[in-house]
């Protein structure tokens, strides 16, 4: 492909260092995207209509129940007038593992005759080939007793003891999901199902219905996209979903939007789901970003139901909540095959397993990767490296990786350095493992014209393809480039050989094991493309055009990252491998960690970063972060100190800055400053034994990484807005980020009656609160505050040592911190193994059950492998018992053993000192009071009032960064 001189103009601007303001006219709106305008039509056109016909209907005497696959088959029938003949649509309804029940409806175009002869002539349908995590997808047995059929419809009951179930309508089509015998969820509730079947252009008119609209069928009119023949013609498919009494939905990231999805009717941008490269995107925009996970969530009290549309083209999605209890949905996709999951659970932590089930868990990462990663564009060199790295432990701050951008590669060619500038990375490797640190290098889906790697691709057929079946060529880093087509299962043998490590001769094969890898602008950005990606008239393996695959690319090539990786670690006791993207898709989850692109260091973008990282969360992408102090733009001191302060309840937690930003590495604010981020950071390590757990267990059941308040409070309708502040996991931690310049106070929402202690910058203090009722309360802040709360029945363990990194707190004690609830009950719970390896998978692992009641302590582990057997070294440290003044005695009872414990009190509260507990074995601390401590049910409190609750409150909150840091035990 020639390149264009604005193209050119464009890569030179970029690699010259100019900042390029985000241009909302680069990209398509639904007036100016065919198949959107097109469906909306068709919409607005069947809600104005008086005497409306179903066009789509299901032929009764085709429905049948397969006796061994339990699929119920049949054809959907498109009836076009004018031509007085229907179209047949095969569709399968499924059952499958977790109560997900998949709709789909097909399309046989093998006779079909496209203007490009070298095109697939199929609908594509291997999206979930990419998207879920094995081909053998478990297929519930639904028992003959449980499904009727009868003239009309055909349904069937599942769940446990067939609470739910799914009714399919014959006409109009119709899908319903119910929960006992209230429907929850309804496909085609408003006859919005549209199917776009093949036809040639000279045929068309005879094939509309009156309904439809012929904008743009057989080519573009957007600007560039005119020479865009379309091969196929018209192949969208849409189709609305009511959530019946849901008026909260979330989900279907990445924008940077609202975590409570926001209506879209009279506006000109539903939400889009089109991977591109987006620069400085704008906060509260529909607009599409670099990854899409076209998986929406709904909850109410009692029942939540998740939709999972499966589909990886150019994606649009109307929002309508104008109804008094319902909310409306429409889907649109450019083409692919419908195909639909409806779940439906008790509770949303239901829907977020029922979803992992079909796309896989979050990878549990390394331990290493989840703690503090410091990067810029570009570290310049060896020395500024290892400077960086040596003024850390100068500072006393704990870090674990450091990255290298576009920069470090020999002229932007990837699996090369810059020999001048990197004269021995393997020496400077050598020097950051001394410490446990890690470095991550950036390498990209392009690969520079005129190298031996883009001729290699070239010559073994594995590149991107242009119309004609020529290499693409395009412009992004390097300047012109090709792509390699991660499709294509050709390139991963050839991605596997750039990653080994067996091999002296080539560029990884010569590294230690802390080095690991960045796959970004995997959109793919394309400088000179169209809307900064691919035409979609670029081919793939199995001549499919991009068109069809587009969201999911950016999937294939980050996974065959992975493949890569393990398989180089495999003579290393298979050590996990870390990989970051940038674009993703469903099921992206299973084997990296993302986060959300070019932001700018203003306030706004801090407010963004956490409701977009709680709706990834929600969509199966828990491991999710923003860059620390905005990717573009020079933050103030205040804003950095506060995105540091918010940045350590990233589940990934990066600072990254562009090229032209000053330097902003923690010591560079100085003074105050740096004392304030070093606590925050310290902090983040501190809680690691707790983010480690929440990992674990989002890698077993779904559940968020970072839960939203409403997960644990389905009954208070007014925690379902709250976007601002978040859990832990399951630790009970309640955080509320300062994310406002000049802030002097903040408002948490205590969504419950239970009590919540005062656990500021993860400190303990005299100060609990409780409401009589969910609401409001105000807490006053100064810079050095991170208001936190531990909320009443919960047990935290921390490792409170300062150490240069996580790999060197392995062997550190721990301190737990113990929080009775209004009933004076409490539990916790702690994952720990190895941190590095799969050894966890084959039960080398330790997990403890924490409880505790006003007479006692315990931890009990759930298994006793070789792993826990390791750890007899390390032990508890620290109880501390909030709220508990009244202590007089502690025992100490372990392996037929007990001995007397000392403690002491502090204020409100009892610190047990040094009971040597051993974490892994089974232990019980008994504890005898003069009950004196005056419990929240005994006060006479009206209505909102705070209470001490079990603390007794003896002045300010610990703020300041000095009263902090008596904490932390400095080594």
């Amino acid at each position: 492909m020639k390149t264009s001189f604005s193209g050119i103009i464009l890569v030179l601007l970029i690699q010259l260092g100019f900042v390029l303001s985000y241009k909302e006219y680069l990209f398509k709106t639904c007036s100016s995207s065919g198949f959107c305008h097109r469906n909306r039509e068709f919409a607005r056109n069947v809600q104005r209509a008086t005497n409306f016909v179903p066009q789509y209907a299901i032929d009764p005497k085709s429905v049948e129940v397969d006796p061994e696959l339990y699929v119920i088959k049949g054809q959907v029938l498109k009836h076009l007038a004018q031509l007085g003949k229907s179209v047949q649509l095969p569709f399968e309804l499924t059952l499958l593992d977790k109560n997900n029940v998949r709709f789909q409806i097909f399309e046989d175009r093998s006779t079909a005759q496209p203007k490009n002869a070298l095109v697939n002539t199929a609908r594509y349908n291997e999206t979930t080939k990419w998207s879920f995590k094995t081909d053998q997808v478990t297929i519930e047995r639904v028992k003959d007793e449980k499904v009727i059929k009868d003239e009309n419809h055909v349904s069937f009951q599942f769940g446990k003891d067939g609470k739910y179930r799914a009714e399919l309508s014959y006409s109009p089509v119709r899908l319903v999901i119910y929960a006992g015998d209230e429907a929850q969820l309804v496909m085609n509730d408003n006859n919005f199902l549209n199917y776009e079947h093949f036809r040639t252009e000279n045929e068309n008119s005879k094939h509309l219905s009156p309904y439809e609209s012929d904008f743009d069928m057989f080519s573009e009119s957007f600007k560039e996209t005119r020479h865009d023949k379309i091969p196929m013609g018209p192949e969208s498919i849409s189709s609305d979903f009511t959530f019946k009494g849901f008026k909260h939905v979330y989900g279907i990231p990445e924008h940077a939007d609202s975590f409570n999805l926001k209506d879209t009717t009279g506006s000109d941008l539903p939400y889009r789901l089109f991977n591109v490269d987006i620069f400085e995107y704008v906060p509260n925009s529909r607009m599409p970003m670099y990854g899409s996970i076209p998986f929406l969530l709904a909850s109410k009290p009692g029942v939540s139901v998740g939709l999972f549309w499966i589909n990886s083209a150019d994606t649009f999605i109307d929002i309508n909540k104008k109804h008094e209890k319902d909310t409306s949905t429409h889907w649109m996709s450019e083409n692919g095959v419908l195909d639909v999951v409806l779940t439906v659970g008790e509770r949303p932590e239901d829907i977020n397993e029922s979803y992992g089930s079909l796309t896989g868990y979050v990878q549990l990462p390394p331990l290493f990767s989840l703690g503090y990663h410091q990067c810029r564009w570009n570290y310049n060199d060896e020395k500024d490296v290892l400077n960086i790295n040596s003024l850390f432990d100068e500072h006393q701050i704990p870090y674990d990786v450091i990255w290298l951008d576009v920069d470090y590669a020999d002229s932007r060619k990837y699996f090369t350095w810059q020999p001048e500038k990197f004269p021995d990375p393997e020496g400077m490797l050598k020097e950051l493992d001394i410490t446990g640190r890690n470095l991550v290098l950036i390498i990209d889906t392009h690969l520079k014209t005129g190298y031996s790697l883009s001729d290699t691709i070239r010559e073994k057929e594995i590149t991107i393809k242009d119309s004609e079946n020529k290499t693409f060529v395009g412009q992004c880093w390097p300047g012109e480039a090709v792509w390699l087509d991660s499709m294509n299962p050709a390139s991963q043998e050839f991605w596997d050989e750039q990653h080994a490590l067996s091999d002296e001769n080539t560029f990884m094969g010569r590294f230690s094991t802390n080095f690991y890898i960045w796959n970004d602008m995997n959109e793919p950005s394309i400088f000179d493309g169209i809307e900064t990606t691919s035409l979609k008239s670029n081919l793939h393996y199995g001549n499919w055009e991009h068109r069809s695959v587009h969201n999911v690319f950016g999937l294939t090539f980050h996974e065959a990252t992975y493949k890569a990786l393990v398989k180089r670690l495999e003579s290393t006791e298979r050590q996990r491998p870390f990989i970051l993207t940038r674009s993703f898709y469903a099921g992206s989850q299973r084997t990296a960690a993302m986060w959300t692109g070019d932001n700018m260091s203003k306030w706004e973008y801090l407010k963004a970063s956490i409701p977009m990282v709680l709706t990834l969360g929600v969509s199966g992408m828990p491991f999710a972060g923003a860059d620390v102090g905005g990717f573009f733009g020079d933050p103030s001191k205040e804003l950095l100190t506060r995105w540091y302060q918010t940045g350590i309840w990233y589940p990934f937690f990066r600072a990254h800055a562009h090229i032209d930003s000053r330097r902003r590495e923690p010591w560079v604010p100085g003074g105050s400053y740096t004392s304030i981020i070093r606590d925050a950071i310290r902090l983040r390590y501190a809680l690691l034994p707790m983010w480690y757990t929440s990992f674990f267990e989002s890698s077993q059941t779904g559940v968020p990484v970072l839960k939203p308040t409403f997960y644990d409070n389905l009954n208070n309708i007014e925690s379902y807005d709250i976007e601002d502040q978040f859990y832990l996991g399951n630790s009970g931690i309640l955080v509320k980020p300062v994310t406002d310049e000049g802030a002097s106070s903040t408002e948490i929402y205590l969504p419950d009656e239970q009590i919540y202690y005062d656990f500021t910058g993860g400190c303990i203090s005299n100060r609990s609160y409780q409401l009589t009722e969910p609401g409001f309360i105000t807490k006053d802040v100064l810079l050095a505050d991170i208001p936190m709360l531990l909320k009443g029945g919960s047990i935290v363990a921390a490792k409170n040592r300062y150490r240069r990194s996580s790999h060197l707190m392995a062997n550190d004690p721990y301190t737990l911190t113990v929080a009775l609830d209004k009933d004076g009950d409490a539990s916790g719970r702690l994952y720990v193994d190895d941190g590095s390896s799969f050894n966890y998978e084959r039960g080398e692992y330790l997990y403890l059950n924490f409880t505790a009641n006003k007479t006692s302590i315990a931890s009990t582990a759930e298994n006793n492998s070789a792993f826990a057997e390791s750890l007899g070294n390390i032990k508890v440290e620290k109880l501390q018992l909030l709220g508990r003044r009244d202590i007089t005695e502690a025992k100490a009872e372990c392996d037929g053993e007990t001995w007397n414990l000392s403690f002491k009190t502090e204020g409100a509260n009892t610190i047990v000192t040094n009971p040597k507990l051993p974490v892994n074995k089974n232990w019980t601390v008994h504890l005898q009071s003069d009950g004196s401590s005056q419990s929240a049910e005994e006060e006479d409190k009206p209505k909102g009032a705070l209470s001490s609750g079990l603390l007794v409150s003896v002045g300010a909150i610990l703020a300041s960064s000095a009263a902090a840091l008596k904490y932390f035990s400095i080594l």
